[in-house]
């Protein structure tokens, strides 16, 4: 499903390349305007995350999420049929809200059915579907322009795959174990009490004033929003963002020159996801396996940052940028798994699900930052490796920051 929802945001990236695709021109975009209009998605991302957090959380993440997949399914096919740069922006900002539950509301499941020692796999697995959604998104849409040669076609029938996955998700997906017939009564009844039992390690002993805030749950979730740490994590989520899509947006730009087709465009915008996707599995099993998670982050984002300086030294010698590239891509998709597993362990579950929705709400707001200033540098910069330093010194202070994040406690055995 999310995969899908991927195959929407990023094919733009390609589409939007003005070498194997005559969308800025069509649409009248400069390098400024490129990056605006592709990160007003975000805008658009902040408008349901806490309502589908809550909803996910005190109704049915399934049922959120279908609603989702029928509503981004329409808006990714009008982003084909727009004929100004305005329709375009305007299309992209709805795209944006009607995806913006969805991440949410996952968390949500997936803390409804995985315990803490299977959640970081969980949470790795499942964000396999951002390297792998770029690859099928590259690959695909690189092909669609090469043999249709119409960025209208390859964007509307990419956008009528959330129509195909719906009645998929509606009936294979249960919120919880115990709404699920397809596991054993011993597998469900070892889930439930396990997941009860780590919930109730969580909340804090009740006082007459929580007794109070029961009556009035908006309250409690302000109180939690408050929270110290929900500023750190906004923060790091910023900086993370501002460097994945920044990154996503601009690096076609680095083939332009070289004499690749569409297709062969597509392979190399591919390469670096493949190896994220593995990264992926390792450093997710790994944190399960070790029970930490903030040292993970802040290895991954180091490397991140440092390789994408490298890069940006190197844009004379296109190789050796473009393998140091494959390094750094890799950096935000594979601290996913630890970074969300951080909050979903220290959280309590009432209030888990907005919380992570306003994280992942004002930190999206980096996938507006990265690709608009990274997009105005490249306009008004004779530099071409100031953009790029700017994302890779970002990442870096993301990297410092976790470490003011929460410990993930010690796991206690039945």
């Amino acid at each position: 499903m999310y995969t899908i929802s991927y195959v929407d945001r990023t094919n733009l990236n390609l589409a939007l390349s003005p070498t194997i695709s005559s969308m800025m021109h069509d649409l009248g975009m400069s390098d400024t305007t490129k990056g605006q209009s592709f990160g007003i998605f975000f805008f658009g991302y902040l408008v349901l995350q806490i309502p589908g957090g809550y909803l996910a959380t005190h109704w049915s993440p399934r049922k959120v999420i279908s609603l989702c997949l029928v509503g981004w399914g329409l808006c990714a096919i009008a982003c084909g049929l727009v004929q100004t740069l305005g329709q375009f922006e305007l299309a992209r900002f709805f795209l944006g809200a009607a995806e913006s539950a969805v991440f949410p509301s996952m968390l949500v499941l997936l803390s409804n059915w995985f315990p803490r020692a299977e959640l970081g796999r969980a949470n790795g697995y499942w964000n396999l579907c951002q390297p792998l959604a770029i690859v099928t998104a590259a690959v695909l849409t690189g092909v669609l322009l090469q043999r249709l040669h119409s960025w209208r076609t390859a964007l509307v029938l990419e956008g009528l795959l959330p129509f195909v996955w719906l009645p998929i998700w509606w009936f294979l997906i249960r919120d919880r174990p115990s709404e699920a017939k397809w596991i054993s009564p011993e597998e469900r009844e070892h889930l439930e009490t396990t997941l009860r039992a780590e919930s109730a390690a969580l909340e804090p002993v009740k006082s007459n004033a929580q007794e109070e805030k029961k009556r009035f749950p908006i309250a409690s979730v302000l109180a939690a929003f408050c929270q110290p740490v929900v500023l750190v994590l906004i923060v790091i989520n910023f900086f993370h963002n501002s460097l994945a899509y920044g990154c996503m947006t601009f690096f076609t730009s680095s083939f332009e020159g070289h004499g690749y087709n569409a297709m062969q465009n597509g392979w190399l915008y591919a390469l670096p996801f493949v190896v994220t996707a593995v990264l992926m599995v390792v450093v997710s099993r790994h944190s399960d396996k070790t029970n930490e998670r903030r040292m993970h982050v802040a290895i991954t984002y180091v490397v991140s940052g440092v390789c994408l300086i490298i890069s940006a030294s190197l844009q004379d010698h296109f190789w050796w940028a473009y393998f140091f590239m494959c390094l750094s891509i890799p950096g935000p998709s594979v601290a996913l798994a630890p970074f969300w597993s951080i909050p979903s362990e220290t959280l309590p579950k009432k209030s888990r699900g907005a919380v992570m929705g306003l994280v992942n709400a004002c930190g999206n707001l980096g996938g507006f930052a990265g690709p608009a200033v990274t997009g105005w540098l490249r306009d008004h910069s004779h530099n071409k490796a100031l953009p790029f330093d700017t994302l890779g010194f970002g990442i870096l202070i993301a990297a410092a920051l976790t470490f003011l994040l929460p410990k993930t406690a010690a796991r206690t055995t039945a």
